[in-house]
């Protein structure tokens, strides 16, 4: 790890959030997401007969789901420091130059690099295993950590 982010979150009695509780806010968040999709295309999910039918739908509203993506973990991210999945996994994020929430443009960065990451096959989320800060490239662009709430 960068010895002075390490000094940082020693200094401060701070620790990094594990890959463990980090992928389980993931899951969480995505499994959000994924039902609000559901629920908003209703119907049309529902009669869908076959899957292929059901990928159809949700590919027609792949732009829209990924504005949804990157509002909700904006929002989030500003107003409280973490998402629902990161609430319930006792984490949070950090800008690393302040400590505190980030800002609305550090937010907004951090979710429009992570729904990139995505369409990349979650290249950049690889990455925060690879990272010894555990920084994925959202958190790389927009110089946030992920810590213990």
């Amino acid at each position: 790890m960068n010895e002075e982010i390490e000094n940082l979150l020693h200094r401060e009695g701070m620790t990094l959030a594990t890959i463990k509780k980090r992928g389980m806010a993931f899951f969480i968040d995505e499994m959000l997401l994924s039902l609000l999709l559901i629920l908003a295309l209703g119907n049309s999910f529902f009669e869908a007969k076959t899957v292929e039918e059901m990928i159809l739908l949700t590919n027609t509203f792949v732009l829209e789901y990924m504005a949804i993506k990157i509002i909700y973990q904006a929002f989030f991210i500003m107003q409280y420091g973490a998402t629902l999945g990161k609430i319930a996994m006792k984490i949070r994020v950090i800008e690393i130059k302040t400590l505190q929430t980030p800002n609305v443009v550090v937010a907004l960065n951090r979710a429009f690099v992570r729904v990139v990451s995505e369409m990349l096959f979650y290249l950049g989320f690889l990455w925060g295993f690879l990272d010894p800060s555990r920084q994925t490239w959202h958190d790389k662009s927009a110089k946030t950590l992920v810590i213990n709430a």
